[in-house]
């Protein structure tokens, strides 16, 4: 069996999850290294040297690390190439990404845009779900809690309830100013961009 043979393929992750995942990415200040090479070697510095703990979280071989560090290997398979560039970009300017987070989670709150169906919850209410796109701000409160089940490897649908609040409160209710005890839910979502 091959190297190549050997590759696990690259964890998918939800659409809200790769929203914040790009979020963070937008608040680099410098780009992460685009080159295979230089992606192995930014990551076994942050493996501290460990071509076997590399491996197993690259799902690859270590003697595929080894080659990729030496440059005897350039243009990695797509599963190879897509962790690399998940793993590079999840370690890479974490001081840039942590104080984004603090803000947001803190004082500055985040955007977001969601195109989704959206269904309601509420006594007396007519409003029959239906897909809507939606661009509001989230408020800190749900921002930290947002960040932190992220944080503690929260699935794609442990988000959506907390996401949906968040979205019912700033945009639906109005921070409380209208339509008290509405509820919104959202599936089927076709897009969504978050904003630092």
């Amino acid at each position: 069996m091959s190297d190549d043979e050997q590759q696990q393929p690259a964890p998918r992750r939800g659409k809200i999850l790769e929203a914040l995942a790009r979020a963070e990415r937008k608040v680099f200040t410098r780009p992460a290294p685009k080159s295979a090479k230089a992606q192995v070697k930014f990551l076994l510095t942050r493996a501290k040297g460990s071509t076997k703990a590399l491996a197993e979280r690259l799902g690859t071989s270590r003697r595929t690390v080894e080659r990729y560090r030496a440059g005897k290997l350039t243009t990695p398979q797509k599963r190879l190439q897509a962790a690399l560039v998940e793993e590079t970009e999840s370690e890479w300017q974490p001081q840039v990404r942590a104080q984004a987070r603090a803000q947001a989670s803190t004082s500055k709150g985040m955007m977001v845009e969601v195109t989704a169906y959206f269904g309601f919850t509420c006594t007396g209410s007519s409003d029959d779900g239906r897909e809507r796109q939606i661009t509001t701000d989230i408020s800190p409160f749900y921002v930290k809690q947002i960040l932190e089940l992220q944080a503690a490897g929260a699935t794609e649908e442990d988000l959506h309830p907390i996401v949906a609040e968040a979205i019912t409160e700033s945009y639906f209710t109005e921070w409380g100013t209208r339509s008290d005890g509405l509820r919104a839910d959202f599936t089927a979502v076709s897009k969504i961009d978050f904003r630092f």
